[in-house]
Order: C-alpha cells, then structure tokens, then sequence
C-alpha cells in the first residue's frame, strides 16, 4: 500500500553545476521506477517511536508523522549537478532525505528529476514549500495534495503568482505578513504560525543546570541582516566584564565581526562556521544568563523558543518584523537598538526570576502546532 506522506521541499542547493543533458522528466520516471534512481517511498512501521527533534526543517515532518497525520516523512533538497546523492538518512532515522537535480539555476526551481519521482510514487498527502518554491509544473503534479507555504523569511511570499495560486494554505510569521499574502490572494488562507518557533522541540533544547559562563548569547547567522553590530554597540556601552558568546552556523562576515569586537575592546567569544551540534548548542546556552535576537528583516527566527526551552530568557530588537509575539513578560524583554544596552543590563537582572521554558511548553511546542495544524487540514 503507498504510504501517506509528508514532503518539506526546502530551497537549500547543493552540488556542483555541470554540463551533462538533461534528461526528461519521462526518462527520470523511468529511473525511479526502476529503482536504479533511488528507493521509493516507505511507511514507518510504528510512528510511537518517532522522536520530534532536530532543527526547524525536520520539525515540523517529524510532528506530522508523530501525530498520525503521515506514516512517512521525507525532506526534498536541490541538487546542481548531473549526480544527486542516494537518499539518505542523517540525524533521525524516521525522517528521509532525497536530492533532486535541479534543471536550472533560476528560482522557483524546476526539476524534471522531482517530477520523475512525483509521477513515479505520486504525490505526497501533504506538500510544504520553503523559501524560493518550485515550479509550477511541480505544483500541478501535486494538485490533489494539501499544499502549504512558509517563506521563512520576512517577505511573506517569495514566489511568483502563478506558484502561489496553488497553496491550501499560507503559514506566516505576523499578521502584517497574513495582509500581504490577502492581498495578492483575497480568498487564500492564512495562519500566523511560523514553523521555527511553533513546532518546538523540548527535547532537543532543555535545562541542563550548568554554571553560567556567558552573560549574553547570540547564536544567529555571520549575516548582515543579523545585526550583530547592533549587539556590539550596545555592549560597548556596557562594563567590559560582560561575557558575550556569538555561534555562526554559517555566514560570510565572521572575519569583520572579529575586528569590530577587538575595536570596541568588548568581551566576545567566537564559534565559527559550520557551526556546531544541536546538543552543543543547548550546553552553551545552558551556559549563558540571556539569550538575544538582533535582526529586523528576520522571519520569525526559531531561536526565540530554542533560547527560552533552554531556560534562558530573550531580549529581541523591537523593530524584528516577525515574532515579537513571543516575547511575553515570563519571556523576555523588547529593547530599541539605541536602548539595547539597557535591555541587555536590565533583563540579566530580571533572568531569574522569569519562567521561558514553561511558557513554550504551555503554547508553542510542537505537539500544540500540530494539532492547530490538524484542525485546518480537516477544515479544507
């Protein structure tokens, strides 16, 4: 029997470009069914054993398989050249990776090689598109799938008209975000539920009772639109005592964020990309007084819940477009970059005393989105 699936297609790439034809999506068909492309889809045998936990990606297919929604769950990656790896598994064994050839560079993607496989297995029960989406003919190929958009990103929709006519539904990070999705499609649903903070992991990010090290932590992107200056700024209007850790997962701007700490004369401790695991990410902030978030332009960064499950409160930038509604006095705090030092000196007085982790168990964990995410499914 053909599993019941969930398919996350994210706009990461890989791989290298190449000057190999292209085959059609017939040929591609063929290979998968043949099994020489790679292995078709398979149930999970029991779904108890699933284990929620990992990054905002995996999350949100790992609920769905869980909760009963699915027995299978895969995540659909781009590839650049004529050779995409076999399927793999990596992390969690419960959830699939595949990575398709891409047909070209340009956004939103098209893939003969996806196509091939969606015609070879059929298309998954649920599809959820990430970012710069995929081409309509993909869209179409899953016509009979519930189809879901995040942009996961502050632009509430990062593709093009004739690619979001298709979605059932439009998960943003902020209202403002829901009026802008209305507005191109007045009918399309909508629900402010983005799927870093809301499908959080209590496993992955949890209480350690460790001694505290770092007062302030940032674990965010070498990124331009992360604003680290902002961070920076504010602490050197701080006692230079003040311990400040900054986590790079990935980034460009890792060399100039070294020289503007050593020009401040701040405390500033550096772990640069790639980055680090999810268990060494959780010890570290178990290791820090307060989490922050500096960006503006940011889509709702699944940090907010990862900081406050390790038990640490968040002082967030009040002009960060998406997810301020996470910040709640058991939470954390909201400061202006010119007031940042303040916020900073003041809810390090406050940390103790707040209750971050509880108030995510109560609303924002992944077993309360999935179940919101249930009702309107059945609601379509």
């Amino acid at each position: 029997m053909r599993p019941r699936r969930i398919v996350v297609i994210s706009d990461f790439q890989d791989g290298s470009w190449s000057d190999e034809d292209l085959p059609s999506h017939r040929s591609f068909e063929t290979l998968w069914s043949s099994g020489s492309r790679g292995s078709p889809p398979l149930s999970i045998p029991d779904t108890n054993d699933v284990v929620v936990d990992g990054g905002y990606i995996e999350r949100l297919p790992l609920a769905a398989l869980k909760d009963g929604l699915v027995d299978c769950s895969e995540i659909w990656t781009h590839w650049r050249g004529g050779d995409p790896p076999p399927e793999w598994r990596s992390g969690n064994p419960s959830l699939v990776r595949r990575s398709f050839r891409m047909n070209g560079p340009e956004a939103p993607f098209a893939s003969n090689d996806m196509l091939g496989h969606i015609e070879a297995f059929g298309a998954p029960e649920i599809l959820c598109v990430w970012g710069l989406g995929v081409s309509e003919e993909i869209m179409l190929a899953c016509r009979d799938s519930f189809k879901i958009y995040n942009s996961i990103d502050a632009p509430a929709l990062r593709v093009p008209f004739e690619v979001s006519r298709h979605f059932d539904l439009v998960i943003t990070g902020a209202e403002w975000q829901s009026e802008v999705v209305r507005a191109r499609h007045p009918d399309m649903r909508t629900v402010v539920m983005p799927i870093g903070p809301e499908f959080a992991s209590e496993m992955t990010f949890r209480p350690l009772n460790l001694p505290k090290i770092y007062d302030v932590i940032y674990v965010a992107a070498a990124q331009p639109y992360k604003r680290h200056d902002m961070l920076f700024e504010a602490l050197g209007k701080l006692p230079r005592s003040l311990r400040t850790l900054c986590v790079f997962g990935y980034g460009e701007l890792v060399p100039e964020l070294r020289r503007h700490a050593d020009a401040l004369g701040i405390n500033v401790d550096f772990i640069e990309p790639p980055g680090i695991a999810f268990d060494d990410v959780n010890r570290l902030m178990n290791q820090s007084r307060i989490g922050v978030v500096c960006g503006v332009d940011d889509g709702a960064p699944a940090i907010l819940t990862e900081y406050m499950l390790a038990g640490i409160p968040v002082l967030a930038n009040s002009a960060l477009r998406c997810g301020l509604q996470y910040i709640m006095p058991e939470t954390g705090r909201m400061a202006s970059e010119q007031d940042f030092h303040d916020g900073i000196r003041d809810l390090l007085g406050l940390a103790d005393g707040m209750k971050p982790r509880e108030t995510v168990l109560e609303n924002w964990t992944w077993q309360h989105s999935i179940s919101r995410l249930r009702d309107l499914m059945n609601d379509r």
